[in-house]
């Protein structure tokens, strides 16, 4: 039937060099190596996958987190800013036995006195506490500020000043 052409030259040599004969290359090799190149993929997906969902998992956490030290944190400024409002400041220095302090005096630079400096008004005596209320006093304030006592008049806000102990000075 169909024979083969007869090479001749540089096709003859050629040929010689290559095997004669048709030989089929051997296909289990290759399936193989298909097999385990898809097995590989999918087994690194799901590794890929599963690393994912736990970082999910734990930014999920972290947010829950934040939020929670977040509305802590707007809880205690709310705390902070409510001590420090001039009324509580001044019921706080009152509790702790503080009067309103007289007018001030300013030295200037070259030594001189400005200003005539005043006492602290008598009229805004401290009020007598008993201990248990002097411990509270001393003890870390409540969470929403109590109105001031009614007991003692009412003085300008303005700065406290301890009231002075009277002690005999020897000698005189």
């Amino acid at each position: 039937m169909s024979r083969k052409p007869e090479l001749r030259g540089r096709a003859a040599r050629l040929a010689r060099l290559l095997p004669a004969g048709r030989r089929q290359a051997a296909r289990t090799p290759f399936v193989l190596l298909v097999v385990v190149l898809l097995g590989g993929g999918l087994i690194v997906l799901l590794m890929l996958n599963s690393a994912l969902s736990e970082g999910s998992f734990k930014l999920d956490d972290l947010r829950r987190d934040t939020q929670d030290l977040t509305e802590e944190e707007q809880e205690l400024q709310r705390d902070v800013d409510a001590y420090s409002a001039p009324d509580a400041l001044e019921r706080r220095a009152r509790e702790l036995g503080m009067v309103p302090g007289g007018d001030p005096a300013f030295l200037g630079p070259d030594g001189t006195v400005k200003g005539v400096p005043g006492t602290a008004s008598p009229a805004a005596a401290p009020l007598v506490l008993a201990p248990e209320a002097l411990e509270r006093a001393s003890s870390a304030p409540s969470a929403a500020p109590t109105p001031a006592p009614t007991t003692a008049p009412a003085a300008p806000a303005g700065t406290f000043t301890p009231v002075p102990a009277t002690t005999p000075t020897p000698g005189r």
